[in-house]
Formats: structure tokens, C-alpha cells, sequence
């Protein structure tokens, strides 16, 4: 199975220059965790997470409503093809300890794929049970 069958193609997006806020402002509004930056083109340049904004904005001081999203976005996002095979999809998610991957063709952000999208589908639950234990394997139990 390839990443475009299990990929969601409707994707929000956000660019770089936009304030944090928006950013979060748009995590709520969508009920989600992470937003992909892209640039005018559409072309990929980052990712803010709900994460990036707690620790990289407000435990930092820094006034969302000013801090705009490229000064503390992530770069050097880890990416799939839509033809790349669902299980290399869960094996970078493992090997990066992410939960979501954006999909890009050509430079161009085409869909997203998330952990959830793999334990959704049959046929997929190991690869989304595997990539799950290796993402969480530095949590510890109380």
C-alpha cells in the first residue's frame, strides 16, 4: 500500500510569516496537533507543532501575537512521496520519533499522513503498532 491511499489530501497549511498565534489559533480551530509552513509556492518549509509553540514560544517569553511562526518553527522536516510504501512511511515516524509526516511531490506539500492514518486502515496495524511503540520508546511508566 502507498502513502497516497491513507493520506489526507485536504490539508491546512500555514505560512511562515503568519504570527504564532495564528498558528495556534488554527491547531484549535481544527482540532489538531501540528501545521505544515509552507511558502507562497507551497513549498515545504517547516512545521509548527502545538509543542514548538509551549516550549519555543511561551516557556521562552517571546509574545505569539509578534514571534512570527519561522523563528520557531522546525526545519529539516522528515517528508514521504505519495508512492513510498506505507511501511516506509511507519519506519521513518519510528526512526524520527514523529507521529505525522507530510507528503510532498516535486518540492510541493500534497497531504499529510499520520500515525492515526496508519492504525486506521487493516492490513496497516502492525506498522502503526511498531511505529508507535518506537516513538514512545523514551517514555517511561510511574
Amino acid at each position: 500500500m502507498k502513502t497516497h491511499e491513507l493520506m489526507s489530501s485536504s490539508v491546512i497549511s500555514i505560512h511562515p510569516d503568519e504570527p504564532v498565534s495564528a498558528a495556534a489559533r488554527q491547531l484549535q480551530r481544527n482540532n489538531i496537533g501540528a501545521l505544515p509552513v509552507c511558502d507562497d509556492s507551497g513549498r515545504l518549509r517547516g512545521i509548527i507543532t502545538d509543542r514548538d509553540i509551549v516550549i519555543r514560544c511561551i516557556a521562552a517569553d517571546m509574545d505569539p501575537g509578534e514571534t512570527r511562526i519561522r523563528e520557531i518553527m522546525s526545519r529539516g522536516v522528515v517528508s514521504v512521496s505519495p508512492d513510498d510504501s506505507v511501511e516506509d512511511a511507519a519506519r521513518k515516524m519510528a526512526d524520527h520519533q514523529v507521529r505525522r509526516l507530510p507528503v510532498v511531490k516535486e518540492q510541493q506539500l500534497v497531504g499529510m499522513l499520520s500515525l492515526c492514518d496508519l492504525a486506521r486502515r487493516s492490513g496497516c496495524d502492525m506498522e502503526a503498532a511498531e511505529a508507535l511503540s518506537e516513538i514512545s520508546s523514551n517514555f517511561r511508566r510511574l
